[in-house]
């Protein structure tokens, strides 16, 4: 079956130059935007009740440029004037490239990872005597409490924010070629918004080992994964299964 609309559960890239945009272009498909979750900030007064005093740390451990966003609205929530003598350790350079929305980065003290949770305990490791504040979603990855525990640093996890299911019910009675997921969350909000979903003739493009887990738990079927070494995005996996489908 030819492939004419694809949804891809997030919200609509910013960039003009999106690998969507192109696809879109030269495949000539139709592709949606619709976050299937979306994150909600925890307001100050709950952070005060997990005991969470943001003068007593040194460093902060930011994973996500949501929890960029959310650590510098607790502390302004709080009127705590972050001082300039806090260290950073963000665990990509995505991630730090963002804090340049909230610092002079050439004046902090900013470590970066290269992109796991894992290769940035080098540099945590490196500092062990700071107290590290994790500003951390209501989902953690079991990684990261175990990487930090195996450092035996000090440090406090916070939940500064929340995943929250979106509601889908507009899209009902809206059928797609695609559905595009990216986590095992999307999944969660797919049947929450329509409990007797079935697959039928729609293909289902996942990215990562997870959420191909999710899928299948939920016995439907994976038509296209990513990454692979012949596809190691999710864009280039659309495109090469658009081809071989619009092709027949």
């Amino acid at each position: 079956m030819k492939v004419k609309t694809i949804l891809v559960s997030q919200p609509e890239p910013k960039i003009e130059n999106s690998p969507y945009f192109d696809l879109s272009e030269k495949q000539k498909v139709k592709i949606d935007f619709r976050p299937f979750i979306h994150v909600e900030g925890v307001p100050s007064k709950e952070i005060r009740q997990q005991k969470i005093d943001l003068s007593k740390f040194s460093a902060i451990i930011l994973t996500s440029r949501n929890a960029v966003d959310h650590f510098f609205r607790v502390a302004e929530e709080m009127r705590f004037k972050v001082p300039d003598s806090m260290k950073y350790f963000c665990q990509s350079e995505a991630v730090a490239y963002y804090l340049q929305k909230y610092v002079v980065y050439r004046k902090r003290k900013i470590y970066v990872g290269k992109r796991t949770f894992t290769e940035l305990s080098p540099l945590i490791k490196k500092y062990k005597d700071e107290n590290f504040l994790l500003p951390a979603a209501d989902k953690l990855k079991p990684e990261v409490p175990k990487v930090l525990n195996d450092l035996g640093v000090n440090w406090k996890e916070a939940v500064f924010y929340k995943t929250v299911i979106s509601d889908l019910s507009d899209l009902e009675n809206v059928t797609y070629d695609i559905l595009v997921f990216f986590s095992p969350s999307g999944i969660e909000s797919l049947f929450h918004n329509f409990p007797d979903f079935k697959q039928n003739d729609t293909r289902i493009a996942v990215f990562g080992n997870t959420t191909i887990k999710a899928v299948e738990a939920k016995g439907l079927r994976v038509d296209i994964a990513a990454p692979t070494p012949e596809t190691p995005s999710m864009t280039m996996a659309l495109k090469k299964y658009i081809t071989a489908a619009n092709k027949k």
